[in-house]
């Protein structure tokens, strides 16, 4: 699927594609509007107003943004994120992934709509820093991985040539905006969310596990067995 000759950069995002995105879902859509309607004594049907409003910024930094939600909220959101951080947790086989990524030395870059304080949050709970050249955060360029704008920014911080480029996501937004820009080589995730039904993506290839990219000439020991771990974030 993929000629690994032909890749110098590897841009990973990180909730839903490295990491299992069963813990965004859930903080979002169900933790986040219970412990609002708790913490502020509201009626129960508020959770769904929260809902609402979530949902209502997706796709902008807005919805990304922890500090935002605090505001607008009037809850510390990372101290609510930590109730539940025994949540955040790897998908499938990324760790051998990127274990495999590390030996075959493209450079690799964490592209991600996370915010500093969701990745202050992730990173030391899954130990990704250590397979990564560089981490880029949206909100450190002040534009959506969504927006063209984003991937001009990123190649300014973190030169790559398109051509020889693959790309990862599990929003196709983000991957048809990766499209128009350029970079050649787009994969999906089938599964962002373990908790919840595999997705087809009508414009781009969707992976189930990530050894189905690897060389089939990989040594002894380096290919992940069949069905190994199954790991356990909406928002990057």
């Amino acid at each position: 699927m993929i000629d690994w000759r032909a890749i110098d950069t590897v841009l990973l995002d990180m909730d839903g594609t490295l990491l299992d995105l069963h813990f965004d879902s859930h903080f979002w859509l169900e933790h986040l509007p219970r412990r609002y309607v708790e913490l502020h004594q509201l009626d129960e049907a508020t959770q769904e107003v929260v809902r609402s409003k979530v949902l209502h910024e997706q796709g902008t930094l807005n919805w990304y943004s922890l500090a935002y939600w605090s505001r607008e909220l009037d809850l510390d959101i990372v101290a609510l994120k930590r109730e539940i951080q025994h949540l955040i947790g790897l998908r499938s086989d990324a760790l051998d992934f990127l274990k495999w990524l590390k030996q075959a030395h493209p450079r690799v870059v964490l592209a991600t709509n996370a915010d500093r304080a969701s990745l202050e949050l992730k990173l030391p709970l899954t130990g990704l820093e250590e397979y990564l050249d560089a981490i880029v955060s949206s909100a450190d360029l002040g534009v959506p991985k969504e927006a063209q704008a984003f991937w001009f920014e990123l190649q300014e911080v973190e030169p790559f040539d398109p051509a020889r480029t693959l790309f990862i996501d599990d929003n196709p937004r983000v991957l048809e905006s990766a499209r128009e820009f350029g970079i050649r080589h787009l994969l999906g995730i089938k599964q962002p969310d373990s908790t919840r039904p595999e997705k087809e993506l009508e414009e781009f290839i969707a992976l189930d596990r990530f050894a189905a990219i690897l060389p089939d000439n990989l040594p002894p020991g380096q290919r992940p067995a069949a069905g190994q771990e199954k790991g356990e974030g909406a928002h990057g």
